[in-house]
């Protein structure tokens, strides 16, 4: 009876609101839909899609037309000659963030927010801030995709009973959708809506006056930013969001996170876009580094050897990224965040194996505050405090933008030198593990999982099918025992690692079907001929990946109701 209403009820929205097309609600989440898709909300939505959806795509085609240049002429990326100005124009500044943004020391990363429990301790921790993240850690199924933004607007309404009130709870740092995804499930003007836009929209207009009010937002993430053009984007879409919505100019802030080599030549460019609406930029390591390989890894003086044994932040390319950043957005008054501690912290405290995660974390992150970094993430709890201790033991104040690294100077070769090193079996089998993993978790509807002691999400599932790739267009051999990394190679060793893979992820005959059908799809991914530009677009737009959403539901129903039971 209630899917027969809310069928009605949509039908009728789309006659009044011409244009909108919206699919009902995921099976149990009828209060959440209800909640969320007001007729209000829907014409905003409407009107937000329909003025930026042509930006939109001019910006994805720009996209493929930077790659075709770079493709046909071999040129390398550089710093643009046409935005000269804006970098030698020493006197511009980012406007001030507020209070709350000022000290960003350690926030907690890859938190999917449909994970209510999970939320609701990122909500009671003492970090800075929650990178509540709908990208890289979230499996974006129109389940999870309302279940977390209903999830925001309960801790933003303080309808979490067991959660500290917003104004005192850690920040929320919003993290939408990048451009290269949509939403299925919502049309407008006959078109799929752009998944940032679809995030964006109800996030702000459910949340964006009570966070103003409460001094805690709205603020965001931005994900796979690659132009100063797409950050114009952005902040269009601030300025027509802060008006429509009644916020005064600069409401909203917003933290790219520059995860694309082709970025790391716009930072500047970026930070003036976007200069009234920045909280700073953010650097990586794995989706930046996978840029290369989607950029220019068909080109053999870009070949990326084996990130398990070659590849840090301390590696040329990496550290001159990472102060180019700092520079960047100090000498702009901007704040630099590092990338995320992915590392599991054991149970038992008095291990050698505890002690040795603490040590590894500690020598990383040290390194990115000696750097100047105001702050980074970490995914486990327990290493909130501790790297607390760290900012106080080797930083002073609030943040760190006294240090303008002016001892530095970062030139294009500095940022596109790859390091010395080739490529081990046990680093081929830990990318092949990880690009199947991640396909089967997002194919039972998560965006996340634990391997090896540590979280990995589409960002170490985009390097480790990416290196993958490479090295079998390039055919690298092995340092083990000189055999070429080919297909058959791939394929051998990937069906090697099933019996491992089954033992630890399958309990029943529907997870064994599901872990091959994964397998099927990376040997798929890692052959084709062109790169896939992004492995989650890929995923999202295959059957496979829109039919087990139905029955990733019909699951989820089950198990609540036998959880009642």
């Amino acid at each position: 009876m209630f899917t027969h209403y809310y069928f009605y009820l949509l039908s009728t929205l789309s006659q009044t609101l011409r244009g909108v097309d919206v699919e009902p609600p995921p099976i149990g989440l009828q209060l959440e839909f209800q909640t969320l898709f007001t007729p209000e909300a829907l014409q905003f939505l409407h009107d937000l899609c329909s003025t930026f959806q042509p930006e939109v795509d001019r910006i994805l085609k720009l996209r493929v037309l930077k790659k075709v240049q770079l493709d046909l002429t071999g040129e390398l990326p550089d710093f643009r000659a046409d935005t000269a100005h804006i970098r030698n124009n020493p006197t511009w500044r980012v406007s001030p963030v507020p209070q709350r943004l000022r000290c960003r020391h350690v926030d907690i990363g890859d938190l999917a927010p449909c994970d209510t429990q999970c939320l609701i301790q990122g909500l009671r921790s003492k970090a800075q801030g929650l990178q509540v993240d709908f990208d890289d850690g979230n499996c974006p199924t129109y389940h999870n995709q309302i279940k977390g933004i209903y999830n925001v607007y309960q801790a933003v309404h303080n309808l979490f009973h067991d959660a500290p009130p917003i104004s005192q709870a850690p920040v929320l740092m919003l993290r939408p959708r990048a451009w290269n995804m949509v939403e299925h499930n919502m049309m407008v003007n006959g078109r799929q809506v752009p998944g940032p836009l679809f995030d964006f929209g109800l996030l702000m207009f459910h949340n964006a006056k009570l966070l103003l009010e409460n001094q805690s937002g709205p603020f965001f993430y931005l994900s796979k930013v690659e132009s100063h053009l797409e950050a114009k984007l952005w902040n269009q879409i601030f300025l027509w969001t802060e008006g429509k919505l009644g916020l005064p100019v600069g409401s909203v802030k917003a933290t790219v996170l520059i995860e694309c080599v082709l970025a790391s030549f716009e930072m500047e460019e970026i930070l003036y876009e976007l200069r009234e609406h920045s909280a700073g930029l953010n650097c990586g390591i794995w989706d930046y580094s996978a840029s290369f390989v989607n950029k220019l890894g068909h080109r053999a003086e870009f070949l990326l050897p084996d990130r398990s044994k070659y590849v840090n932040m301390e590696k040329r390319f990496l550290r001159s990224y990472m102060d180019l950043l700092v520079q960047t957005c100090h000498r702009r008054g901007a704040l630099a965040t590092g990338g995320m501690a992915a590392l599991l912290l054991p149970g038992d405290r008095q291990s050698d194996l505890y002690k040795t995660v603490v040590t590894t974390v500690t020598r990383l992150k040290l390194l990115e505050i000696q750097a100047g970094v105001d702050g980074f993430m970490v995914y486990d709890l327990d290493l909130i405090e501790p790297m607390q201790n760290l900012f106080r033991a080797y930083s002073q104040g609030e943040n760190q933008l006294q240090q303008l690294r002016d001892d530095i100077t970062v030139t294009p070769e500095d940022l596109l030198t790859m390091p010395a090193g080739g490529v081990t079996l046990y680093g081929l089998r830990y990318n092949i593990a990880v690009g199947v993993l991640f396909i089967n978790a997002w194919l039972s509807g998560r965006g996340h999982f634990f391997y090896k002691g540590q979280v990995e999400d589409s960002a170490t599932a985009e390097i480790s099918r990416s290196q993958v790739w490479q090295w079998i267009r390039h055919q690298v051999k092995l340092e083990d025992d000189g055999r070429s990394v080919t297909r058959w190679l791939v394929r051998s060793l990937t069906q090697g690692l099933m019996v491992d893979l089954r033992a630890a992820s399958c309990q029943t005959q529907r997870d064994e079907e599901r872990l091959t059908t994964a397998m099927s799809i990376f040997l798929e991914v890692v052959q084709k001929s062109d790169f896939p530009e992004f492995l989650t677009t890929y995923l999202y737009l295959d059957h496979t990946f829109l039919s087990s959403q139905s029955t990733h539901e019909v699951r989820e129903v089950e198990r609540s109701c036998m959880a009642r039971l």
